[in-house]
């Protein structure tokens, strides 16, 4: 038996309608769009924790961030933590991650280091954009050092912190962040951060394409600050670009230098442009496959680690609640050898039902800490009801998402409820409302149930 290659091109910060084929009229994603029209596109797939690290360890491992103790950033995953690669090592495959996989905090140490494999064979991190002395700086010095100068996109502020707390001097010119307005990428366009992880990630399918492997496509965007390449900055006219609808309480506090409309379309203009420059490369990987002969024996997935408020709330970033532009996020899968069926559906399905349906499509037994549930009946056609629900879970708080509510649980006993069909950016909390005293009582009790479930206790060894 061949077991089948997979390719996981994993963005960062990419919300659920930021892409065409989940109803987005205005942004131009036509290779992602063609890989959700001859795959399985889930509409209904969400995310364990709002923020990076513990969501990025949740995926690859198909656990929940509770079971992992790790439900916050900056906590450094364990080197013996079970990851997919290392399912993946006892059955012949090659093993590597290009680009992001923050596994480490990334802002107080020096990315010169050897990193730990967590199961691969080959690594080639940068976790973010030209910051740091790290594989993607080394991409460019040895391709054309004269661009050095214009990696960096700006420093992350912890980072700055430790630079001047540790007196850091790492020579590399850092411009100043600007989060809230789109910016062109200042060098040439084929030394973004998105193109080094682009091109890498087809030489380590070129040179591993007899093997049987696993490559994940760690991209940066859309994560702001939002910079790209002004031929994507091209695609759009931020005149055009809708902006958020809000309630009166929140409408009011906008100002013309607070959330304004120029602001809100000019932040959508960068991140929408970042979205179509990993659209681009998108294209060029599935050719690369093509070229070599393996699309037909390669699962591709496409995911994001989380959302983006995007001005909803009036917000930037992630984080608590979790409300769905956070928590929901793009996933499809395209398995030509394997899957039997293709189109959108809206069954309800989690990031940590990922590890457990790629390793029952590769005919690999999931391990007993595995928590989540294979979805490999829908690729197939097949009946599957899944969950019902989605958890998300962090420190303090936890939250339920069915298809009609959110539910959020809190440490000191506060509760929030959200109808969606009648609020579906959940800006109205109606759990003291009398009407939802039932819906309420249910979800309190679902989200029980589901703690119960989630234990992870040591295995025993023998009764006593």
């Amino acid at each position: 038996m061949k077991r089948p290659n997979i390719l996981i091109i994993y963005t960062d910060q990419q919300r659920w309608d930021a892409l065409g084929a989940n109803g987005n009229s205005e942004i131009q994603t036509p290779n992602l769009d063609r890989l959700a029209a001859e795959g399985v596109n889930f509409d209904h797939h969400f995310v364990q924790n709002p923020v990076c690290m513990p969501s990025r360890i949740s995926f690859l491992s198909g656990r929940y961030p509770s079971a992992l103790r790790i439900t916050h950033m900056g906590v450094p995953v364990p080197q013996d933590t079970v990851t997919l690669p290392r399912m993946l090592n006892n059955y012949g495959y090659v093993c590597g991650n290009i680009g992001k996989l923050h596994f480490l905090p990334h802002a107080n140490r020096d990315h010169r280091s050897v990193h730990p494999d967590y199961g691969f064979a080959h690594l080639e991190i940068s976790d973010e954009p030209g910051s740091y002395e790290d594989a993607y700086r080394a991409w460019i010095r040895a391709k054309d050092p004269s661009q050095l100068e214009y990696a960096s996109l700006g420093l992350p502020p912890a980072a700055q912190v430790w630079y001047d707390t540790m007196k850091v001097r790492d020579g590399i010119p850092h411009p100043e962040r600007e989060p809230r307005r789109a910016e062109a990428f200042r060098g040439k366009d084929e030394f973004t951060h998105s193109a080094f992880v682009a091109e890498q990630t087809m030489a380590f399918i070129e040179k591993h394409a007899k093997d049987s492997w696993l490559c994940i496509a760690g991209f940066y965007s859309p994560h702001a600050p939002w910079v790209a390449p002004q031929k994507f900055l091209d695609m759009y006219d931020p005149d055009q670009l809708s902006v958020p609808a809000y309630p009166p309480h929140l409408d009011e506090r906008r100002s013309e230098t607070h959330f304004s409309d120029e602001e809100l379309r000019s932040v959508k203009h960068g991140y929408y442009a970042m979205i179509s420059e990993v659209d681009d490369y998108v294209g060029k990987l599935m050719r690369k496959l093509q070229e070599l002969g393996l699309e037909q024996d390669t699962i591709v997935v496409f995911s994001s680690d989380h959302g983006e408020y995007l001005g909803e709330h009036l917000r930037y970033g992630k984080g608590y609640p979790g409300e769905d532009c956070v928590s929901r996020v793009p996933l499809i899968v395209r398995w030509p050898q394997g899957a039997k069926q293709a189109g959108t559906t809206a069954t309800i399905v989690e990031a940590v039902d990922v590890v457990p349906t790629l390793l029952e499509c590769a005919g690999i037994p999931v391990p007993s800490e595995v928590q989540g549930q294979s979805f490999k009946p829908l690729l197939q056609g097949d009946e599957f009801t899944g969950k019902g629900y989605a958890l998300m879970e962090a420190t303090g708080w936890k939250t339920i998402r069915t298809r009609d509510y959110r539910y959020l649980r809190e440490a000191d006993g506060r509760e929030a409820l959200f109808h969606l069909k009648e609020d579906p950016m959940q800006y109205a909390d109606v759990a003291e409302h009398a009407d939802y005293g039932d819906v309420v009582k249910e979800l309190r009790g679902q989200l029980l149930s589901a703690v119960i479930r989630n234990e992870a206790p040591l295995p025993r060894v023998w009764p006593y």
